[in-house]
């Protein structure tokens, strides 16, 4: 749908996508995201991506990655792309912690946001959990099903036919499988997630809170008794992991650091949780442990903790030095490719094209603003400040149209006349296929535009040649209004092809040649038989707005006007790309005399006054 510049105006009066997204929340990191550019801080998301290629290749067991970055660089936004990549291939499960209500009971915060987090879709349209669960049962099974053939159809037929014995089978034979496996009740929780009823019931278990005693009746699971819920959570999720890492790299995000609580043992909320990841570290099978926080935390937090050197070993543990990830400013290209993709989904979703890509946005001013070297957020924030028209919501007009669009009117008024004039009509071909130098039409790549080096007699006669050095092809064009012997010896020039360097000859006329002009009418047939030469037919609508712009380049210099304006002019009205003559002078010669010609003997026409028109009465 292409819209008015109206309907995109209204729609920027209405919306602005922009406005209130300068943080990243989490439900932009695990549902609908906002517009990433993946070369922005790709040195980062990569180092993830790589980590869980060396894991499932077994080269690695288990790596730490910390990202530090100034307020508003971009830290959720790399992480909310690691996500969003991960989700979509399917080797990993993503669990993330962004919030930290309680440091005192941060394992069991933990084993909270493990949880809820494996509640999350992953590749298979369906839980994470489930995935998991499937993937148990076909290994202790030696079964291929999906994930959605387990939730839609086998569970609900094996619990109608069998009721929960299904489940006592299924968790016996995964923990014939899986002798490792401590708790039982874990896999029993893990299994029931595929029950549409009964999941809910099951991640609740799985988090270590309670269910009602008919609840855990029904799924054969115990209520803990156990008073201190901080170890028993951190025994469910070693647990956890060490099941799903089985078939997942689990990647384990750490967001939203940096803030000032601190723990009854008085650490600080990064030192509480540095803490918590340098025993996950030490207790992973395998997987990917990911901090995200400011360079002040990261030096003076984590590097003042009691075993320091330890802590960092195990965060930082495929970088270079044991330093973090540091994440960089913006610059003009940076900000140049946000932009457009935020507006880019933003048209899109609204089934509009703008005028420009960065509309309603100036480029000189989105590149003056990425001089400074902002944050992401601060561009973000730019943007929603500036999402506005501007003052004339209509764009400047070119600073050739106002002279072009004189000299049309000029053009258009005297065109009669100007048919006659051969060498302004050869002169702004000249202009316009030396515009098109470089480009290719109608398979001839235009090189160069040569004059023709010619005798005193010779002079005139060929207006220039048309030179490709792809197909060595070399166009001689001639422009002939004249009659009498000039056509004839304008013929006699241009079908001699070795004289003057060409391989095909291009007249360009407007009118017949007369039947009686012998001489003239056995050269036309060399020319179009013999030669494969061309006779392209001149129509004044074809011409006119080449001639318009020649006057503007002949007076370009009264006109403060540049040649490259000109020409910049020119590709941007399509003026001889798109210019009929001009593709009939360069497409294969026909071979046939054109049939829109006038006749030579017609006089020229004088326009006349019709101020007396309507005056005229008409007899019925």
């Amino acid at each position: 749908m292409i819209a008015t510049t109206s309907t995109i105006d209204e729609l920027i009066r209405n919306k602005n996508p922009f406005a209130g997204h300068i943080v990243v929340r989490p439900q932009q990191i695990w549902g609908k995201s906002y517009p990433d550019v993946p070369s922005i801080n790709a040195h980062a998301s990569d180092a993830v991506f790589h980590a869980v290629e060396q894991i499932r290749q077994g080269k690695r067991e288990t790596v730490g990655i910390t990202i530090t970055a100034e307020k508003g660089l971009g830290k959720s936004h790399v992480i909310s792309r690691v996500r969003h990549r991960l989700q979509k291939e399917g080797h990993t499960l993503f669990i993330y912690m962004g919030k930290y209500d309680d440091l005192n009971q941060i394992k069991s915060k933990f084993l909270e946001n493990v949880v809820s987090s494996l509640r999350a879709f992953g590749s298979q349209d369906v839980m994470q959990w489930q995935e998991i669960a499937a993937a148990l049962i076909n290994d202790a099974k030696k079964f291929s099903y999906t994930p959605k053939q387990y939730t839609t159809t086998l569970y609900p037929n094996w619990l109608k036919k069998y009721s929960t014995r299904t489940i006592d089978s299924l968790t016996e034979a995964v923990l014939k499988i899986k002798p490792e496996i401590t708790n039982p009740y874990i896999v029993r929780a893990i299994l029931w997630t595929l029950s549409t009823t009964h999941a809910l019931y099951a991640t609740h278990w799985l988090s270590g809170l309670e269910i009602t005693q008919a609840q855990a009746d029904a799924l054969g699971l115990p209520n803990s008794k156990n008073e201190n819920k901080e170890t028993e959570a951190l025994s469910y999720v070693r647990q956890i992991l060490d099941i799903t890492s089985h078939y997942r790299v689990p990647v384990i995000c750490f967001d939203e650091l940096d803030f000032a609580d601190i723990s009854d043992t008085g650490f600080t909320a990064p030192q509480v949780v540095a803490t918590l990841a340098k025993d996950l570290y030490n207790s992973l099978q395998r997987g990917i442990l990911l901090l995200a926080m400011y360079p002040e935390t990261w030096n003076e937090q984590i590097r003042s903790l009691p075993q320091a050197e330890a802590v960092m070993d195990r965060l930082v543990s495929e970088q270079a030095n044991r330093q973090p990830i540091t994440l960089n400013y913006l610059n003009s290209d940076d900000i140049f490719a946000l932009v457009q993709t935020w507006l880019k989904d933003f048209y899109e979703e609204n089934q509009q094209i703008p005028p420009h890509p960065l509309y309603p946005f100036d480029e000189s001013k989105l590149k003056e603003l990425g001089k400074g070297r902002p944050t992401l957020r601060a561009v973000i924030k730019w943007c929603a400040d500036n999402f506005v028209l501007p003052p004339d919501v209509i764009p400047p007009p070119h600073p050739v149209k106002v002279y072009f669009d004189n000299e049309l009117a000029n053009v258009e008024s005297s065109i009669d006349s100007l048919m006659e004039e051969s060498g302004t009509i050869a002169d702004a071909l000249w202009l316009a296929f030396n515009s098109l130098i470089g480009k290719t039409l109608e398979g001839v790549t235009i090189a160069k535009i040569e004059e023709i080096e010619a005798s005193a007699a010779d002079q005139g006669f060929i207006d220039f040649r048309i030179v490709s050095n792809r197909r060595r092809v070399k166009i001689g064009v001639s422009v002939v209004q004249k009659d009498g012997r000039f056509i004839g010896a304008a013929l006699d020039r241009l079908i001699d092809y070795r004289r003057f360097d060409i391989t095909r000859g291009c007249l360009v006329r407007s009118k017949r040649i007369n039947p009686g002009a012998a001489l003239a009418r056995e050269r036309l047939r060399i020319l179009l038989q013999e030669k494969g030469g061309e006779w392209v037919g001149l129509q004044a609508k074809d011409i006119t707005p080449l001639l318009a712009i020649y006057f503007v380049w002949h007076n370009s210099e009264t006109y403060e006007l540049t040649e490259q304006q000109i020409f910049e002019f020119i590709e941007q009205q399509q003026l001889a790309i798109n210019n009929p003559l001009i593709r009939e002078i360069l497409s294969d010669p026909s071979g046939q005399e054109p049939d829109n010609l006038t006749d030579d003997d017609l006089p020229m026409r004088i326009p006349q006054s019709n101020s007396n028109l309507d005056k005229i009465e008409l007899t019925l």
